[in-house]
């Protein structure tokens, strides 16, 4: 058998975001804009979009595009939220999306983990890996 090393089948981006901006992070309105926006970076193509509010003041939602989605939860009341991107193939630029996002937040900082997913040796037995970093934004240069 053909043990040729194969794309991935796509990146997958998780954040926490702290620090953001309760104001930003509370709006359903700032949310929406920021993950359409963020799909536009990535080079995605939008399907559909849901956002809303959930008590007391959280907004989760998601993005879906044709690459497969961003979504959000978020808790203004710790300045925390919670990203997630994943885009199947190797078009776009989801990293670029993802620090958009969490910038847009308005996080002083965040914690972030790339999962390369689909990994297939040729023997059609799929694995991920993954690879964790810290951002720190300094919000006067914001």
């Amino acid at each position: 058998m053909d043990k040729k090393n194969h794309s991935p089948v796509g990146h997958h981006y998780i954040a926490e975001a702290s620090g953001c901006d309760p104001e930003i992070i509370g709006s359903v309105e700032k949310v929406q804009q920021i993950l359409i926006k963020a799909a536009e970076i990535a080079g995605a193509h939008v399907w559909a979009v849901s956002i809303s509010r959930f008590p007391p003041n959280g907004v989760s939602g998601v993005v879906v595009i044709s690459e497969s989605h961003i979504s959000t939860h978020t808790w203004p009341e710790y300045g925390y939220g919670a990203l997630d991107i994943y885009t199947c193939g190797s078009s776009g630029d989801p990293e670029k999306a993802i620090m958009y996002a969490v910038e847009a937040f308005g996080a002083s900082s965040s914690h972030i983990t790339e999962i390369t997913r689909g990994i297939d040796e040729g023997d059609k037995i799929f694995f991920h890996s993954f690879v964790t970093w810290e951002e720190d934004f300094d919000k006067e240069e914001v």
